[in-house]
């Protein structure tokens, strides 16, 4: 990755942008402001403040790098659940094959600060990215793009506005996950019908096929592999066609957060072929893991001997009101909190510098700016206190906050995440 344009990202001015941080930061670089070490509690920072755990997150970073090298995978995190190059660059250090994202406004991103390897785990039809994308390719030999196709409209359209590329753009076959699922073909019929469509062209080029795995209907773990199953005979059956004709390698691509175990144990026994396979699984909320959604549903789960994610996220809100015995109010809302699959778990009540169980305080509600709580008889929460809590669905948490505090368990600020959404 570009060290000059990560530099820029420390080279930052610390302004109104950015909620959270110590007013009296404003002006400083981020660079400048990281050096301070400043303490999330006792330095200046605002409610609400959301952190990272920098010892969960470089746990959970590790943890994946040791899982791909025992399953024999390669590993191409999707980036959409951060949209931050700190990120991308942490995790291509931990051994990743690349980035995997879903837009091309995020592959401009990723470009920008030098990600060589993107698979852009969607279809492309816009005329005006896909020009863009062929101008990267020329530009950069070492720039590796792949992306899905999954309709011979698709590839006709694609194939328009790459007439006069230097480079063919690199497709794998989407299979789709079922009827009623999201994209893909629903056939192998259609995948046939789709790949021929693709070797009509001089702009495009067969490299694999891929899918993903959680949009099962009914996903449990035999329809899981019923499917995978299915997608690794795909592969196999294009391979024997000649489909595969122009690759160096066959890519065959699934894996989201919550079926990767499925993934390599179906992975590991795909057939020799007659080009090395790349076996590229894509979870990407690990990287942060969260308190509910993930961690209800992650593989470590059902094959604990394999290890186990951490939830590296906290937000933190104070209470502003207390208008019952039953009820308290904090200032972090819709805005601030991911809500989208779970509401949050309240976990801690800070005061004085000193922190103690959230006994007996749950949400009960959201509104555009405050948490509501709903606190029992027991409840130890007063104005004033800081609370923490753990959230649901990294993907939606991200996308909130632009420069996030990554904390020590101290309290200790050590670095700051640089988000683009």
């Amino acid at each position: 990755m570009s060290t000059a344009a990560l530099t820029r990202l420390a080279e930052e001015r610390v302004d109104h942008r950015f909620k959270g941080l110590p007013p009296d930061a404003d002006g400083l670089t981020v660079a400048e402001l990281t050096a301070q070490r400043r303490n999330l509690f006792t330095g200046g920072f605002t409610t609400p403040v959301l952190a990272l755990s920098a010892e969960r997150l470089e746990h959970n970073l590790a943890l994946m790098e040791t899982y791909m090298s025992r399953h024999g995978l390669a590993f191409a995190p999707h980036g959409k659940t951060s949209m931050a190059p700190q990120l991308f660059r942490r995790q291509i250090e931990h051994g990743a094959w690349g980035i995997t994202l879903a837009l091309p406004h995020q592959v401009r991103v990723a470009r920008e600060f030098g990600v060589r390897r993107i698979f852009l785990a969607n279809e492309v039809v816009d005329a005006s990215a896909l020009r863009w994308i062929a101008a990267e390719l020329a530009a950069d030999p070492e720039f590796r793009f792949v992306c899905y196709v999954d309709s011979v409209r698709g590839a006709e359209l694609m194939d328009a506005a790459l007439r006069g590329a230097a480079r063919p753009v690199e497709v794998v076959v989407e299979l789709g996950a079922g009827d009623g699922a999201r994209t893909g073909v629903r056939t192998e019929a259609d995948a046939r019908a789709v790949a021929d469509a693709v070797a009509r062209t001089r702009t495009l080029r067969l490299v694999g096929v891929a899918g993903y795995e959680a949009q099962v209907p009914g996903a449990d773990p035999e329809r899981v592999r019923e499917w995978l199953t299915r997608l690794v005979a795909l592969a196999a059956e294009f391979d024997r066609a000649g489909r595969f004709a122009g690759a160096e390698e066959i890519m065959v691509s699934a894996g989201g957060s919550e079926w990767f175990d499925s993934v390599a144990d179906v992975f590991a026994r795909i057939p020799e072929l007659s080009r090395p396979v790349l076996k590229l699984l894509r979870s990407g909320a690990y990287v942060s893991h969260d308190d509910v959604h993930y961690r209800r549903l992650t593989p470590f789960n059902r094959v604990p001997e394999e290890g186990a994610l951490e939830p590296a996220f906290r937000l933190w809100a104070q209470v502003v009101s207390r208008p019952s015995a039953d009820q308290a109010f904090v200032n972090a809302g819709k805005r601030d909190a991911a809500y989208d699959l779970d509401l949050p778990v309240v976990q801690v009540v800070r005061r004085d510098g000193t922190e103690h169980p959230a006994t007996g305080i749950e949400v009960t509600a959201l509104s555009d700016q405050h948490l509501w709580l709903g606190t029992a008889p027991d409840a130890d929460v007063e104005v004033g206190d800081w609370v923490g809590f753990g959230l649901s669905h990294p993907c939606t948490s991200f996308d909130k906050w632009q420069l996030i505090p990554v904390a020590e368990a101290d309290g200790t600020v050590v670095d700051y995440i640089r988000t683009y959404f």
